[in-house]
């Protein structure tokens, strides 16, 4: 399996923004989490033009004017939610193996492939993806993106990496690695990466460095819970498997030390759409659903130097916004049926 022999590789981003303009519109929840608060904000409601949020305030104090306005009744409103690792080139490997993909199916059907695993994200209520390697396919991801950026397909602002760099360089872009085991990770801090892919066997002390250094951390928990899927493990059934084992007691690791933490799921491994599953092992192993939240949001847009764009409900940021039923900060799998989606305008309302 490749996800097991794969030690440390590194990653070069390009980053694009590609605003969508909308008609004004007001967005009435009953609550608003905004990206960093530790409570929800009620009694406000959000005036969105030509694609970013204008003004927060009591509905009878906005300036209203021909905009539309959109009640959200017992819901909660706030950022679209960022993916900080996936791969819209791959399927789930219960479907067809990692080796299959990328020997034997081509680039045109995997880049068809990517644009309908790019609107289940969308759907599911990430506005953002970052996506971690075209995996064998060249630059099939830049120009998925371009598609995207045209209007030919539809799906979360994509940001790529195009084929891996696996030897030492000098780039001043932005870099990741996927690394695994405590030395792969170390030296991967060494070299300046911002952030560390999987890390399943990431001890206190790797941690410690981290969090001295300003690296975060990417668990991608439901990639292994997958696997182990796979492999034929039942979650509750059982002796569980040394790698979700092994998995739990880095993140118990992480969490002790404070280390900044990512939201990426490495999506891909398991079905597009289904990114929220990371979310709630998060919170499942031990993270607090509020942290959950701010990383998934706020945090994710810092890691990707878009903190005064996405990942808040705030005052001339881009409207990238979903709205849940009830409250995300004392269940968190309310994020798996998000009932509106809007990137500069409505793109799914299931009121």
């Amino acid at each position: 399996m490749k996800y097991l022999l794969r030690t440390t590789f590194v990653l070069w981003l390009t980053i694009v923004v590609a605003p969508v303009w909308a008609d004004d519109v007001i967005l009435v929840p009953d609550a608003i989490f905004d990206g960093r608060s530790s409570e929800l904000i009620t009694g406000k409601a959000v005036l969105v033009s030509n694609g970013r949020i204008v003004q927060i305030a009591a509905l009878d104090s906005l300036e209203q004017s021909a905009a539309e306005i959109v009640q959200l009744p017992g819901q909660t409103l706030m950022p679209g939610l960022i993916e900080l690792h996936s791969h819209v080139l791959l399927h789930p490997y219960d479907e067809t193996n990692w080796n299959d993909q990328v020997l034997k199916e081509s680039w045109a059907e995997r880049a068809l492939r990517a644009g309908n695993h790019l609107k289940a994200s969308l759907e599911a209520g990430y506005t953002t993806l970052r996506d971690l390697g075209s995996e064998g396919a060249g630059y099939v991801d830049v120009g998925v993106k371009q598609a995207l950026q045209k209007g030919v397909i539809v799906g979360p602002r994509l940001i790529v990496a195009g084929k891996a760099i696996v030897a030492t360089g000098s780039y001043g872009r932005y870099t990741v690695a996927h690394a695994s085991t405590p030395e792969a990770m170390r030296r991967a801090i060494m070299a300046g990466v911002e952030t560390i892919e999987h890390g399943n066997a990431g001890t206190v002390e790797i941690f410690n460095l981290m969090k001295d250094r300003g690296v975060a951390w990417c668990p991608t928990l439901a990639a292994g819970e997958a696997i182990a899927g796979y492999q034929g493990w039942k979650k509750g059934e059982g002796a569980e498997p040394k790698r979700i084992t092994a998995q739990k007691a880095s993140f118990a690791a992480a969490l002790q030390t404070g280390v900044i933490m990512c939201a990426g799921s490495d999506v891909g491994v398991f079905d597009h759409g289904d990114n929220a599953w990371e979310l709630e092992l998060m919170v499942e192993y031990g993270m607090k659903p509020v942290d959950v939240l701010r990383s998934a949001t706020s945090i994710n847009a810092s890691l990707l130097h878009m903190a005064d764009q996405i990942g808040q409900v705030k005052v001339g940021m881009l409207a990238e916004l979903i709205a849940v039923k009830g409250n995300p900060i004392t269940d968190i799998s309310v994020l798996r049926k998000p009932t509106l989606v809007m990137q500069g305008e409505i793109v799914l309302n299931k009121n």
